[in-house]
């Protein structure tokens, strides 16, 4: 398909999402192609688009249904800050469910990420994060028995370890994170209620305390269209 038929489908699309109240289901996706006079694979790549901007989210086994007006959590990545923080900054709504709290042992590749030997017991939080009614983001932490044991998290916990950690005083300094753009695993998919292989932003962390000791090995998912993330750079003059 050529570029412009490409954007002419968008543009039918949009006009169909802007059409269908906030909750409504679209047609099924062989309808709709149809409808469109597309292929389902084509009509898939273009919907990623407005999934991406937040405005419509797939349900496993249920359809397409249009979202209306996203919140936005927007933050600066010069500073390490949980989502219950940013969320009560900006004044947005946030809730945690399906959190598991199990041990597990380290493999090779946790054991050099931990500098630790083969098979340490971990504490391993996973949860999903909600805003409005819709999962956003899924988390999971793992951090050495000896920082945090499972029957350590209180029952009224929120979701975040990191505030956890400072709030019990832990000496935290920094943390080093690697950021993409991955397809959804079939396990996090599910988890946010999207499709398989649908784009999220994926965050790869290691938290410091004053030692150099990584403490929390975190990998976080966030559906696009709710984050805007962005960094502030400093210019540097030409050296010649």
């Amino acid at each position: 398909m050529s570029r412009f038929p490409f954007q002419r489908l968008q543009s039918e699309l949009a006009e169909l999402i802007a059409r269908t109240p906030p909750g409504g289901r679209l047609p099924s996706e062989p309808e709709l192609a149809k409808l469109l006079g597309v292929s389902r694979a084509t009509l898939r790549e273009a919907m990623r688009t407005f999934e991406t901007q937040g405005l419509i989210r797939r349900r496993q086994g249920s359809g397409t249904y249009v979202v209306g007006r996203v919140s936005v959590f927007e933050s600066g990545l010069e500073v390490l800050e949980s989502l219950e923080t940013l969320a009560r900054r900006m004044g947005l709504s946030l809730r945690v469910s399906d959190l598991v709290v199990e041990r597990v042992f380290a493999n090779q590749e946790l054991a050099d990420i931990f500098a630790s030997p083969l098979a340490m017991p971990l504490t391993r939080v996973r949860r999903v994060m909600w805003t409005e009614e819709r999962p956003v983001a899924y988390l999971v932490d793992m951090l050495p028995e000896e920082v945090l044991k499972a029957e350590q998290l209180p029952d009224d916990f929120g979701g975040s370890v990191l505030d956890f950690l400072l709030d019990r005083g832990d000496p935290l300094t920094v943390a080093r994170a690697a950021i993409s753009a991955i397809g959804a695993p079939p396990d996090v998919a599910k988890a946010l209620q999207i499709q398989r292989g649908d784009v999220l932003l994926h965050f790869t962390s290691r938290l410091y305390d004053t030692s150099g000791r990584v403490v929390d090995y975190a990998l976080s998912y966030f559906i696009p269209g709710y984050f805007h993330f962005h960094v502030v750079r400093r210019v540097v003059a030409n050296s010649r």
